[in-house]
């Protein structure tokens, strides 16, 4: 089931399951969980329920997922943020059913692009942007959580 964020434990949820899921999987770090606690805050202290949105996937009432629509650079772009799924979670469509759910709404609230930034690992996050027409338009090599990376700038026409 995917609902609306806005459950108390939600926010503090999102950062502690990002942290500890790449943590585990990619050795990110405390740098990590901080970039992840700040995009949270940010998203907490001002947003605009008519053009921003954050939703929770659920299994059996407990929380395995999340994603984020958020203003982008302008007026037109939204940006996609925050896409989780914990690995228990995986293989049930719900990522793909969190994407929908992010576009459907920035198409509503009258969006004409979406951008998101992702790194080189996160295949299958990749993989569900790609069969969605996201389209790559940005690499840059970074090191910032410890490791050597690739982030990726997509974006798709709304």
């Amino acid at each position: 089931m995917i609902r609306k964020l806005g459950v108390p434990g939600d926010l503090g949820w999102v950062v502690q399951s990002h942290a500890e899921t790449y943590a585990a999987e990619y050795g990110w770090g405390f740098a990590y969980e901080t970039l992840i606690a700040q995009i949270v805050t940010a998203y907490a202290t001002d947003h605009d329920d008519r053009r921003e949105a954050a939703w929770i996937a659920e299994v059996d009432g407990e929380r395995v997922g999340s994603i984020f629509c958020v203003r982008g650079p302008d007026e037109a772009t939204a940006k996609l943020r925050l896409l989780l799924l914990t690995p228990a979670a995986r293989g049930r469509g719900l990522g793909a059913e969190l994407v929908d759910t992010c576009l459907a709404f920035a198409r509503a609230a009258g969006y004409k692009r979406m951008v998101l930034w992702t790194n080189d690992p996160l295949v299958a996050a990749r993989h569900i942007y790609l069969a969605r027409g996201f389209r790559l338009t940005a690499t840059e090599p970074h090191a910032d959580w410890g490791h050597a990376l690739t982030g990726q700038t997509y974006e798709l026409d709304l």
